[in-house]
């Protein structure tokens, strides 16, 4: 297998998420290829015309897996944005549940009052 495969086959395990030499936080870049491939920090050098196109595919692939965060980012948005709707209807609720508590409350005792007028009314009869 040539250098250059087996740093596109790093690349592609990063790319999948699936790293054997690095740790899981990582961001793409020239460093952890290199790493992931079992070589050196810095193996991978501009300067060398053999690491041209595969420097141009570790670009791209850093590119795409920053939208996720992006994504990510409009995801949270979106909860946060439906949870303070929630927020909101839950206290309505509780409201509405108050005033029926005092309202039947206030109905209780009307209702005992009236049985009460009623009965003292049947008792002088």
């Amino acid at each position: 297998m040539t250098i250059i495969k087996e740093y596109e086959n790093a690349l592609q395990r990063l790319m999948d998420n699936k790293p054997i030499h690095i740790s899981n936080n990582f961001t793409i870049n020239n460093d952890t290829v290199a790493l992931e491939a079992g070589r050196k920090r810095g193996s991978i050098k501009k300067s060398r015309d053999i690491f041209t196109n595969l420097i141009k595919k570790i670009d791209a692939a850093a590119n795409i897996r920053k939208f996720p965060k992006k994504e990510y980012e409009a995801k949270i948005l979106k909860f946060k944005t439906k949870s303070k709707e929630y927020q909101k209807l839950y206290e309505d609720t509780l409201n509405r549940e108050l005033m029926l508590i005092e309202k039947v409350s206030i109905l209780e005792k009307e209702l005992k009052r009236n049985v009460t007028n009623k009965l003292i009314v049947a008792n002088n009869i």
